[in-house]
């Protein structure tokens, strides 16, 4: 996390500009170049311009050209790097493994599309987070490094950040995304209900935020759907609770379903489908990467970060569908399908963030296989009771690279929960739009918000990726980058 070494060092990542009067650092300019650009082209490579061409640089997405140093042989007196159109936000995060290791500054020369409102700051800001994106890498758990894809052997390039770029902000957003890869990429053998657990201890701690874990007893008794789901396994479950910020400030609550790994408990998982399960404590991941964004650049707002932990295993105890549990919140729920328990300790903790009336609850799980269906790896869907909310979440992820897509909270397929002998059902009578009924059931559980007139956001997501710039395969942390501007900009800094 931000308290321990990632495995992409970011003090490598990124480097600054001395101040005012000092040395500077020795870079190499970095050219961004849109295809097509002649002009650019052109002024960027001089003499070589010929010699570019002949080497196929078209400015295509993460094509580089290392333009010579005519008075020092085998020197380097720039580099041209393609960002096609200029249309993907991180086109700067295929630079990091396209590049050999030095220190480069980005140069953006010839056309700058700020048609989307970007001024130069922003634009500074946005390349420093895509290098930092694409500079991570997942490698601690091989034996042998510098092996064959390590690329651990080398050097990796470094960023100085150019003037005008929010460092902090930079730094922040990147820290943060490296966090909650490294939870997700981790196997659940090493990161179980007690090692996410103290990974939110040490970002409490990082950050000067109080904290209190329930488990035992008092979580049996407090939050009983949540040892209903972990109560299988020989790794107890249990709830962890972060508090930070000023009291008098707005309230926000996140809650991240922290579900260690999933073998769908009775209603048990073929074994392609449990195979990826160790990213099923992705929203917790997410949350702790998006809390660390906001307490690290000090947002003015009073946070609440709740993380139910639990492994959904299988043994004699294990919860049933058909089981009727009696939540925190006192409804009843019948159980459905054990697989589907991610919903079950999300409802317990959003009942705790509930009864305070924060201004805004946003919670977030890799949920369904219905929203995967639906919107496929890269597209996590949001729900919420609130327009404005959700057309502004959407704009920053369109902006970032962190795209978004709502989904409706359709109140025609609320009857779908209606259960015979409970309050509600946890899964609905229907094998149809799976996604919405999970927020629909998950809406149940936030009342208070709602008739106070805050605001309700639930994202499901994948938790994972395949390759594309700034998003190395494997764990992903979608849609926080988007989260995290957009609560800045509403709630601003302390």
């Amino acid at each position: 996390s931000a308290a321990r070494a990632h495995d992409a060092d970011l003090g490598v990542v990124f480097a600054e500009e001395d101040a005012e009067g000092g040395e500077q650092k020795e870079s190499t300019p970095l050219v961004v170049v849109e295809k097509g650009d002649d002009a650019a082209i052109r002024e960027a490579a001089g003499p070589y311009e010929a010699f570019a061409r002949a080497s196929k640089f078209e400015g295509g997405l993460g094509q580089a050209f290392a333009v010579p140093d005519a008075g020092k042989p085998g020197g380097v007196a720039s580099v041209l790097y393609g960002a096609d159109d200029g249309s993907e936000p991180l086109a700067l995060g295929l630079a990091p493994s396209k590049l050999p290791g030095g220190t480069y500054k980005i140069v953006r020369s010839g056309k700058i599309v700020e048609s989307d409102g970007r001024d130069a700051d922003e634009i500074a800001v946005m390349d420093a987070i895509a290098w930092g994106l694409g500079s991570y890498k997942f490698t601690r758990l091989k034996a042998q490094k510098g092996g064959a894809g390590e690329g651990d052997a080398e050097t990796p390039p470094t960023l100085l950040l150019s003037e005008g770029t929010d460092a902090l902000v930079a730094r922040a957003v990147v820290e943060g995304m490296y966090l909650a890869r490294d939870l997700i990429n981790l196997p659940a053998n090493l990161m179980g209900p007690e090692e996410l657990e103290n990974e939110a201890q040490a970002l409490a701690e990082l950050h000067g935020a109080k904290i209190r874990v329930v488990r035992g007893d008092t979580l049996t008794r407090d939050f009983p759907m949540i040892d209903a789901v972990g109560r299988a396994s020989d790794r107890p479950p249990r709830l962890v609770e972060i508090a930070w910020g000023p009291e008098d400030a707005p309230k926000i609550a996140l809650v991240g379903k922290g579900v260690v790994f999933d073998t769908g408990g009775l209603n048990i998982k073929p074994g392609s489908a449990m195979l990826p399960m160790k990213k099923d404590m992705g929203g917790a991941a997410a949350i702790l990467g998006l809390s660390h964004m906001l307490m690290k650049t000090g947002i003015n707002a009073r946070l609440q970060i709740l993380v139910p932990i639990a492994e959904n295993s299988i043994s004699s105890n294990a919860f049933r569908p058909s089981d009727v549990l009696t939540s925190k919140a006192g409804l009843t729920v019948e159980i459905g399908n054990t697989d589907a328990e991610g919903r079950l300790i999300l409802a317990d903790a959003m009942t705790l963030a509930d009864a305070d009336k924060p201004e805004l609850v946003i919670d977030m799980a890799t949920l369904t296989g219905a929203h995967r269906v639906a919107l496929g790896w890269d597209l996590p869907g949001l729900f919420t009771n609130n327009d404005e909310a959700a057309n502004e979440i959407a704009e920053w992820g369109e902006r970032l690279g962190d795209p978004i897509w709502r989904l409706p909270l359709h109140k025609g397929y609320e009857s779908y929960l209606n259960s015979k002998v409970a309050d509600t059902s946890s899964t609905g009578s229907k094998p149809l739009a799976g996604a919405i009924t999970a927020a629909l059931f998950l809406k149940k559980f936030v009342p208070e918000t709602l008739k106070a007139g805050g605001t309700w956001i639930h994202i499901d997501f994948a938790g994972w990726t395949d390759p594309r710039p700034g998003r190395p395969e494997g764990g992903e942390a979608h849609a926080i980058q988007a989260l995290y501007f957009y609560l800045m900009n509403r709630f601003g800094e302390k």
